[in-house]
């Protein structure tokens, strides 16, 4: 069972990796409308540091670009419908053009039975449902999903002018009507039960009675007849109501009553779920599987999705998979599955996630998009240095700081920690990248300052380009780590090239940044991430 994680625009991969009509099932939780950044947050007592995860904010050049992709298209409708969103709605705009483009390219990769998920909030929505209805047709528009995320104050107190806002919205489409789709039942509540199953039997079993008469008589065909001195249109034929009888299944409670069909509760399958999901809570501090990472939704969420809308080996596709809950859903509901998230950061996590959760029960998967060798990796950085530097940092397991702001440099672009014996406080490790082509002795000065200030023991400093002398010799200045009879350099350089060679700086091999990533499931209870 292949299964594939990449990194990158998910329109890109899609365009490049991913055929026509091979997905069965497709949830996708993009970034929602809200102008403003996702920030993941590590705090460690002594600093504060974040990572942008992802950014909902889209340039103006992308959006024309995009809309004019689709106009080349001859999505005749849906670029009339954006142009009309342009002068009426333009605060949300940008957002549906950039969207449209992406779920054109889901429409196609997706099965003529398959079923696609929307993820969004009720500011957009609304919109969202418009630019699907032109996608994918209106009749195959199938529910409008209402999870409710959290409970609300409504910030009364504060002045709040409207009801509580603590609902997502889910929206539910088809290809074509021919879709997999398997019921969902919710357990029946102790209060029902209670209400309704009143009677039991000589055997302990709990049951109710039924009403066995049929609605609209003749008109609807229903045979009629009489039963127990009861002359009725009934709901089944002649036969049908004597073998029921014979197997003690209809009951009278007194003569003259219309008799009854005896139901059992343990024969029940529970309640049809309805499009209002209120019974799924939102992730909270205290809640064993939280990672910490912005919108992270709960499994049993997308287990619900993925088990309703696809069976197993099926193939399941989320194109903004983040802290990849989907992705680790479908791994233990034996689903194949493509993750897609332009994060490096995203991608780290997972790999921890899955590795943790499942350990040697997980199915083999490839992660595809990242550099593998020297080349790759500068070109990496000439496209967006920022991305570079995120991925070499998670490569080793260390979390991409930027100190509160996008670009700043304090001398730090990460940090470490892993535990040693003897230590009651993990080990605190400064990574620190440039992707550039020279380098000089004051790029290490800036590194040693920063250890001081941030309290790490050990500083690692990676580079595109080869080390002066001048910063070797600092470097070899600097001195050892001691614990117990193992020591560790306190300054390493690492350049591109012999990363690539399978060189890695001497350090301790129980990193614990991130702790443990597993879930409730295989791989037991989950500590907190961050």
């Amino acid at each position: 069972m292949n299964n594939y994680l990449y990194l990158g625009d998910c329109l890109d991969v899609l365009q490049d990796y991913v055929k026509d009509e091979t997905v069965d099932l497709i949830y996708i939780d993009p970034p929602f409308n809200s102008k403003r950044n996702y920030n993941v947050f590590f705090d460690d007592k002594e600093i504060h540091s974040q990572r942008i995860a992802f950014e909902d904010t889209w340039s103006l050049k992308n959006v024309g670009d995009s809309l004019q992709q689709i106009h080349i298209a001859q999505y005749d409708d849906l670029y009339n419908l954006l142009k009309v969103y342009q002068k009426v709605a333009p605060q949300v705009f940008p957002y549906l053009v950039m969207m449209a483009l992406r779920i054109v390219e889901l429409h196609r990769v997706l099965k003529s039975t398959g079923s696609f998920y929307l993820h969004c909030d009720p500011t957009a929505s609304h919109y969202l449902k418009t630019v699907c209805d032109a996608i994918f047709g209106a009749k195959n528009y199938v529910n409008e999903i209402v999870w409710k995320r959290c409970d609300s104050k409504n910030d009364a107190g504060q002045g709040a002018r409207h009801f509580g806002r603590v609902n997502d919205v889910i929206l539910f489409y088809t290809k074509d009507d021919e879709y997999t789709w398997n019921n969902h039942y919710l357990p029946l509540s102790d209060e029902y039960i209670k209400n309704s199953y009143k009677y039991v039997d000589s055997e302990g079993r709990r049951y109710r009675l039924d009403n066995m008469t049929a609605q609209g008589g003749a008109t609807k065909g229903n045979p009629f007849y009489e039963v127990m001195g009861v002359s009725r249109y009934w709901r089944y034929s002649k036969e049908k109501m004597n073998a029921l009888i014979e197997a003690g299944r209809v009951i009278q409670t007194k003569p003259g009553n219309v008799p009854s069909y005896k139901r059992y509760l343990d024969e029940t399958k529970g309640v049809s779920l309805t499009a209002n999901w209120n019974d799924i809570g939102m992730l909270n501090s205290h809640t064993a599987e939280r990672l910490g990472y912005p919108t992270q939704k709960p499994k049993a969420l997308l287990e619900r999705i993925i088990q309703a809308s696809s069976n197993e080996n099926d193939l399941i596709l989320d194109a903004f998979c983040g802290c990849g809950t989907t992705i680790d859903a479908a791994e233990g509901l034996k689903r194949r599955w493509i993750g897609i998230d332009i994060s490096p950061f995203a991608l780290s996590l997972i790999k921890l996630r899955l590795r943790d959760t499942y350990k040697g029960d997980l199915n083999k998967f490839e992660i595809r998009g990242i550099p593998t060798d020297e080349k790759s990796a500068i070109k990496l950085w000439e496209q967006n240095a920022f991305a570079f530097q995120d991925w070499w940092i998670t490569e080793f397991e260390a979390f991409s700081s930027t100190f509160g702001k996008k670009g700043a440099d304090k001398g730090v672009d990460g940090i470490a920690l892993y535990a040693l014996p003897q230590l009651t406080e993990p080990l605190r490790v400064a990574f620190q990248v440039k992707g550039g082509e020279k380098v000089q002795a004051k790029d290490i000065d800036a590194l040693l300052g920063a250890m001081v200030v941030h309290k790490c023991e050990l500083g690692v400093f990676l580079t595109r380009a080869a080390p002066t002398k001048p910063m070797l010799d600092k470097a070899m200045t600097v001195g050892y780590f001691e614990n117990g009879n193992q020591s560790y350099p306190k300054l390493q350089i690492l350049t591109l090239a012999e990363f690539f060679t399978n060189l890695r700086p001497k350090l301790p091999s129980h990193n614990v940044t991130f702790k443990s990533a597993a879930t409730t499931g295989k791989g037991g209870v989950q500590k907190d991430l961050l």
